[in-house]
């Protein structure tokens, strides 16, 4: 598990870093970044995952997002990974919505995406693993966010895993993926045609089958996002949420779009939700 730093910046009394590692779960090389906090020069601290969305790398919420003020004031670790496999040997597809970029954060198991589209795998096991032996964050103070795709899967994985996320959050995130043209062409791609194989990486499904966080979800939409209507709809997750008794705060903020201006906008509330659950 070999780390090789490819950047380091002093920032915010922290230092934010970008880092890439041999992936055995991928079969690649893959790229993260990582914010440690001031404290965590002397203890470890609580990490919260950031999943990014579609065309993204580590690189977008690292450097758009300003998350770094409001993690260094919490002592919070923040870690963001790459959004999919990498590498000549790795398959493409000509679509932004597919392929590398485009790794859903889930395992496929249809040919040719099946060698490497791993993203399930790696965010839960051999990412977190690599983080708690290389840098000074505690695995019993985990949360999870993200944005778009990183939404959907921020909700998926918190809400499969609520053991090992204490908090979930999510910018525009894709809840309902079985019912929106994104998710569909990317699960019967990744997952072949069965809809019953969808199901565990779709959020609004799994609250439906009994899957829950112990905390309150909260999730920000921007009301001029361009994709609300078609490919968000987090009315289909927030009914399924009532229905289940899910706590979740969804905030629908007038002329926000689906940019990092949005994300930067509302950080800080999603770094104090994190930082209220995981220093409690």
């Amino acid at each position: 598990m070999s780390v090789t730093t490819i950047t380091e910046n002093t920032c915010f009394g922290g230092v934010q870093g970008v880092y890439a590692h041999m992936s055995d779960q991928l079969g690649c090389e893959m790229r993260f970044s990582v914010f440690k906090p001031a404290e965590s020069v002397s203890e470890p601290r609580p990490v919260v995952f950031w999943l990014s969305g579609l065309t993204c790398t580590e690189e977008n919420f690292t450097v758009k997002a300003g998350a770094q003020r409001y993690a260094a004031e919490h002592g919070l670790v923040v870690v963001a990974p790459d959004t999919s496999p990498r590498g000549d040997d790795v398959p493409d597809d000509e679509a932004f919505d597919f392929g590398k970029g485009a790794g859903f954060y889930l395992n496929a198991t249809e040919a040719p995406w099946s060698t490497h589209f791993h993203m399930y795998d790696y965010i839960t096991g051999e990412l977190p693993a690599l983080i708690f032996k290389n840098f000074p964050a505690r695995a019993d103070a985990q949360g999870i966010m993200g944005h778009s795709m990183g939404g959907h899967g921020a909700l998926t994985i918190g809400l499969k895993n609520p053991d090992t996320y204490t908090s979930i959050s999510a910018f525009s995130p894709i809840v309902a993926p079985m019912q929106v043209p994104w998710g569909q062409k990317a699960f019967s791609g990744y997952l072949g045609d069965n809809p019953d194989d969808w199901k565990q990486y779709d959020a609004t499904e799994l609250v439906k089958s009994g899957a829950r966080s112990g905390t309150q979800i909260l999730i920000d939409q921007g009301e001029a996002d361009d994709f609300l209507n078609e490919q968000l709809k987090p009315h289909l997750f927030e009914a399924a949420c009532k229905d289940a008794g899910q706590a979740v705060q969804i905030r629908i903020q007038p002329a926000y779009d689906h940019s990092y201006y949005f994300i930067a906008s509302f950080m800080g509330d999603h770094m104090a939700h994190h930082a209220a659950a995981l220093l409690a």
